[in-house]
């Protein structure tokens, strides 16, 4: 549960580095790298004992899959909550495949 939570938290950092200026087009790009850069220096801080602890729990292609799912999870309330975007059917039917990347992933075969 700890790794779920620290990649949730650094998912949120992350995601906030790569898109929060999508909204301020106007700022110079070497600012908002800049900005950004700052962000997701405390996403490493978060991401790299997500890892490590989950690693004694679980193999790196299950984190890396958990990771992933996440990340489309904290992305689409980013995108819907903050840059004011609609979710439509199509990126649904996307992630809803994710989703069933994460069953052959996490299956025990």
């Amino acid at each position: 549960m700890r790794t779920v939570i620290l990649l949730v938290m650094s998912n949120l950092f992350m995601t906030t580095a790569w898109y929060w200026h999508l909204r301020f087009k106007q700022e110079a790009l070497w600012k908002v790298v800049l900005i950004s850069w700052l962000i997701a220096f405390f996403e490493y801080w978060l991401a790299v004992p997500a890892n490590r602890i989950g690693s004694y729990q679980f193999s790196a292609f299950q984190l890396k899959t958990m990771q992933e799912v996440i990340s489309l999870v904290v992305f689409v309330a980013f995108a819907v909550f903050y840059l004011k975007e609609e979710v439509k059917w199509n990126y649904i039917v996307g992630f809803a495949l994710i989703v069933l990347a994460v069953f052959f992933v996490f299956k025990k075969w």
